[in-house]
């Protein structure tokens, strides 16, 4: 299949569209955080300590709650946007073409780079325009990779097979789309997350039963799938700026560390789990926001947590605020 110029323009519209509608709700997310950030700021005094001032001091666990809140529909909206993009190019005609399947090739964990190029052209437009991911990768349905961009990525698996996986389960069994929990990345050995997005042949029944696809007159295609960038959330985090001790991490639904506001802790310790927490347990159990009191390493702490939903899977914004 011929990728011509006019197609790539029809995906770099799409793609455009997508982002530029999910962003809005982002870019404002960020642009409150950032007014809460220097408003709270000012609760403190220039040495360090609380200004005794009691409107002040009363107004700060607020203050705390709605920055969770926001950074929660800002991480939904991220999630949100990312799966957005799987989903509509997942229907392009030159995305669900596996023509080349024949050329899997186990020493090559997938097919040769200069194979189906239309796909992989779509996947590195998708990488230039969502620096929320890291990877674009499509899986036969019995788990085989077939393709993944960049292909260095390709070329450093160890593996080809990836029906092991939970996004491949999760995105099997409901048949939509799927956001894994963090996992160790076959292709480079670091913490990623996986959105999946399962493909269909045209003749799909979109009719749903308790939630999932209906198995009638539906043929598997493969599986469209993403890895989110979790140093893009990292440093999103990062930019806050925090002080007094605060640090604010994203979790996944097992409690392992997703994001990280503070930069030593997340490049020192990607395998940080925090659940055993009870404000990780609350925000999963309750789905919904609260705030409570935790010793976490012999310090007493005041941990502000929410719980962010898509589709199955729930992930939490921990806030930790030192007493």
């Amino acid at each position: 299949m011929i990728y011509s110029n006019g197609l790539s323009s029809v995906i770099t519209l799409c793609l455009l569209t997508i982002i530029i509608i999910l962003s809005l709700d982002i870019g404002t997310v960020n642009l409150k955080v950032k007014f809460l950030e220097t408003a709270t700021a000012k609760v403190f005094n220039n040495t360090g300590g609380v200004i005794q001032n009691k409107t002040a001091e009363s107004t700060l666990p607020a203050d705390r709650s709605l920055i969770v809140k926001l950074l929660a529909d800002n991480l939904e909206n991220r999630i949100n946007k990312t799966a957005a993009i799987l989903e509509i190019t997942g229907e392009l005609p030159q995305v669900k073409n596996v023509s080349y399947v024949s050329s899997i090739s186990s020493e090559l964990y997938g097919i040769p780079k200069d194979l189906d190029i239309a796909k992989r052209k779509v996947a590195q437009d998708i990488l230039t325009f969502d620096k929320d991911l890291q990877l674009i990768f499509f899986l036969m349905p019995n788990g085989d990779n077939y393709i993944e961009e960049p292909y260095s990525r390709q070329h450093n698996l160890t593996v080809l097979n990836f029906a092991y996986r939970d996004y491949y389960k999760g995105a099997i069994n409901t048949g939509d789309s799927y956001l894994d929990n963090v996992i160790i990345s076959a292709s480079s050995g670091l913490p990623i997350s996986v959105l999946a997005v399962p493909l269909y042949s045209p003749s799909t029944n979109n009719n749903t039963i308790n939630g999932n696809r209906s198995n009638s007159n539906t043929t598997l295609l493969g599986i469209w799938s993403g890895g989110l960038n979790l140093t893009e959330f990292s440093e999103s985090l990062q930019s806050l700026n925090l002080t007094h001790g605060e640090r604010i991490v994203y979790v996944d639904q097992n409690g392992q560390k997703v994001a990280d506001s503070n930069k030593q802790s997340f490049e020192a310790n990607h395998n940080e789990s925090f659940a055993n927490l009870q404000a990780f347990k609350n925000a999963l159990r309750q789905q919904k926001p609260g705030s409570i009191m935790e010793m976490i390493n012999g310090t007493r702490m005041l941990v502000f947590y929410e719980p962010v939903q898509f589709h199955t899977t729930t992930w939490a914004v921990l806030l930790f605020k030192p007493l």
